[in-house]
């Protein structure tokens, strides 16, 4: 449990008490790795889940009393908890978790048990953004995540030659990164070649890998909760001359942005580092989405390194550095790295070869 974020959440005097639904912040304060709940207040720390989770959710709760809901209901718990507090007024929920259907079971229920006086909070992003800055321990295991992921590549390059497809170039990947200790993936990974690596978000598909074919990969791991996330483009044979245009002007980006990152720096005047370059070039317009985004317990958190991003980076955020260039008919190349927003910097945590590679056709 983090003491430090239930305090921060009752400082304010907003709320008395707390909802959690979201998978994070559930794992986050709790511990809790299940499906269910969790019920914070001053006074009371309560997970509610089912049969199915009770026996982990004891041992992963420390500090927290653990029930089951029955056949009476799944907020019949929560109703118990309200009950025991003092006249509680008001409930701070995650509206940006909340399923629409769960919110009006939720009122139904406290109707119902004659619990309407108290209101529902909206809490919208406030909770997750205590996450924001990740502590010590936080930090070394997103560390150890990035390098399942660095081994995993390095273990994937000797298959990478034309003639397999991009479904068992991600099939590689994947078994690589549980064989080095992943608990899961973070995403469902990407493996896009030729004319398809133009699309940042491609699907794996049956083409095979052709002489002269950019190929991205894209992929992450989950280890302890925590999500990794790396980028790599390498060419099928020999790189023509636009392709090392494009790939180095990628490459520029990224480096420029990696020197220039400095905490009290906003996410927008990150992202315009390597935007500028990219600009520069000539390949402003193929440079769509963001520079980067937070990675923690979820993979994509707040805050982003992106055109629009006012807030103030800190050190001990972690943050992804991925500039990328898709041109429509040619391809693409993204380069995609993890760093930790230090006092004076950054600590780059992704470490696998970053010149470009020409794979044997």
């Amino acid at each position: 449990m983090r003491k430090e974020m239930e305090e921060k959440i009752f400082q304010s005097g907003q709320v008395e008490a707390v909802l959690l639904t979201s998978p994070a912040n559930m794992r986050y304060v709790a511990g809790f790795t299940g499906e269910g709940y969790v019920y914070l207040s001053k006074e009371q720390r309560v997970v509610v889940t089912d049969s199915r989770y009770t026996i982990a959710a004891k041992a992963e709760c420390q500090g927290f009393s653990v029930v089951e809901w029955g056949k009476e209901g799944y907020f019949v718990q929560l109703i118990s908890c309200i009950k025991k507090e003092n006249n509680l007024h008001s409930l701070g929920i995650e509206d940006e978790s909340m399923t629409l259907s769960l919110y009006r079971k939720l009122q139904k229920q406290l109707a119902k048990d004659d619990c309407s006086s108290v209101e529902l909070k909206e809490m919208g992003q406030k909770i997750s953004e205590l996450r924001q800055v990740k502590t010590r321990e936080e930090q070394d295991i997103l560390r150890q995540a990035e390098a399942i992921g660095d081994r995993a590549f390095a273990k994937v390059l000797p298959h990478l030659q034309s003639g397999i497809s991009e479904k068992q170039v991600a099939a590689w990947l994947e078994f690589y990164m549980k064989e080095e200790g992943a608990e899961g993936f973070s995403f469902d990974t990407i493996a896009a070649s030729g004319e398809h690596s133009a699309m940042p978000h491609a699907v794996p598909t049956d083409k095979v890998l052709a002489e002269g074919d950019f190929l991205t990969m894209d992929f992450g791991c989950l280890y302890r909760g925590y999500c990794s996330d790396m980028t790599r483009t390498v060419v099928i044979g020999q790189a023509s001359d636009k392709q090392r245009e494009i790939y180095e002007t990628v490459l520029r980006a990224q480096e420029t942005a990696l020197q220039g990152i400095r905490p009290g720096m906003t996410g927008k005047e990150i992202d315009a580092l390597a935007r500028d370059v990219i600009v520069d070039a000539g390949y402003g317009e193929y440079f769509g989405h963001a520079l980067g985004h937070s990675v923690g317990l979820e993979i994509h958190e707040r805050p982003n390194f992106s055109a629009k991003e006012k807030t103030v980076i800190q050190p001990g955020m972690v943050i992804t550095v991925e500039p990328g260039i898709y041109v429509e008919g040619i391809g693409g190349v993204r380069i995609e790295d993890v760093v930790i927003i230090t006092e004076d910097g950054c600590e780059n945590i992704t470490h696998s070869p970053k010149e470009l590679m020409e794979q044997k056709g």
